[in-house]
């Protein structure tokens, strides 16, 4: 991205960018990031693994799909990683049903969706500061928590919609 770098960090860079609109001149910081997965692992066509983890930006343990940031690597081999680290499952299958922006208004992070089915157990390898609960329960329990707030991150609603959709989830 052309731009001046103003910051540096470890998941994402924030760029100042100059931005035209009928000849007036605009300053745009972007966070320029290197993408991301969500996955939705079925166990079942009715049942489904999600994850509870606190998040320190929201200060609150939060209620999401599996996901991760790409490190060097594809998004499927990124989706197949971060399953198995954060629930401790192995796809059978995995397939990408999607993808959208998170917020295009100031950053390039794009999110890859994928279903994971035939889901086989191993061991949760979580990173140092991830401390995760593994949650298995209904699809529609899921979309209940949805409806009542208690799944409030736009990345699982959305992919939790897109399985819906592609899938014909619930």
């Amino acid at each position: 991205m052309k731009g001046s770098t103003v910051y540096r960090g470890k998941l994402f860079d924030v760029v100042h960018v100059v931005h035209e609109v009928d000849g007036a001149r605009f300053v745009k910081e972007i966070v320029v990031h290197p993408g991301a997965v969500a996955i939705v692992p079925l166990i079942s066509d009715s049942e489904l693994v999600l994850v509870e983890q606190y998040r320190a930006a929201v200060d609150e343990v939060l209620v999401e799909v599996p996901a991760g940031t790409l490190e060097n690597e594809s998004p499927e081999e990124c989706a197949v990683r971060e399953l198995e680290e954060e629930t401790g499952y192995i796809a059978g299958s995995i397939e990408k049903i999607g993808e959208f922006y998170l917020a295009p208004g100031y950053s390039t992070e794009l999110m890859h969706v994928f279903l994971a089915k035939n889901l086989r157990k191993t061991a949760s390898r979580n990173m140092p500061d991830e401390k995760i609960r593994v949650i298995t329960c209904g699809v529609e329990e899921a979309f209940e928590m949805v409806r009542r707030g208690r799944i409030r991150d736009a990345k699982s609603i959305a992919a939790l919609s897109l399985a819906r959709l592609v899938n014909g989830l619930g």
